[in-house]
């Protein structure tokens, strides 16, 4: 089945991928025979998955999720949609109406 996941780096930064076999991928990443970005913040740790339908779904919100902050990401990690629904850099800048 098609995954989109995020690891947790030795550095503290979440890099983002997707695959058709999670065990095996994140297997690769930590034997540092995954992306480069990986091989070179060792150890990496599994710090969110979703199962998608298709693996061109997980590929686009792979690339979707590469553009994000690192607080956007762990937000999404933790709340899912709702929690970054309307997150953007102009609405955050916006002084808050009360």
């Amino acid at each position: 089945m098609p995954f989109v996941y995020m690891l947790l780096c030795a550095d503290d930064t979440l890099y983002v991928g997707s695959t058709l076999d999670l065990e095996r991928r994140l297997a690769q990443h930590q034997a540092g025979e995954g992306a480069m970005y990986t091989r070179r913040r060792l150890p990496v740790s599994l710090f969110w998955s979703e199962e998608m339908a298709r693996i061109d779904d997980a590929f686009a919100w792979e690339k979707r999720m590469q553009g994000w902050s690192h607080a956007k990401r762990i937000a999404y990690a933790e709340g899912g949609i709702g929690a970054v629904k309307g997150w953007s850099a102009r609405q955050r800048a916006r002084p808050r109406e009360e």
